[in-house]
């Protein structure tokens, strides 16, 4: 029998310095809690570019291989 549930899949980016802000940035396929502003604006950016990545090579986060991830979002961290 075949299964016909769609695999859904949500990064979710946890900031665990803290300035005593509360910081939440959501999208459809992202959330990112917590951190300084400046590690929260860190993660967001990322996040971002690493689905304008995505999108550019045409793959879902759902397609997307823990590596081919691991691989963007490391190449997408700002540098100082």
């Amino acid at each position: 029998m075949k299964d016909n549930r769609k695999i859904r899949a949500h990064l979710l980016g946890v900031g665990l310095d803290s300035d005593g802000e509360k910081r939440i940035t959501q999208a459809e396929k992202f959330s990112i809690v917590g951190g300084t502003e400046e590690t929260h604006e860190m993660m967001t950016e990322t996040a971002i570019k690493t689905f304008e990545d995505l999108k550019r090579r045409g793959t879902e986060l759902e397609e997307a291989s823990p590596e081919l991830l691991k691989d963007l979002i490391n190449k997408n961290i700002p540098r100082k």
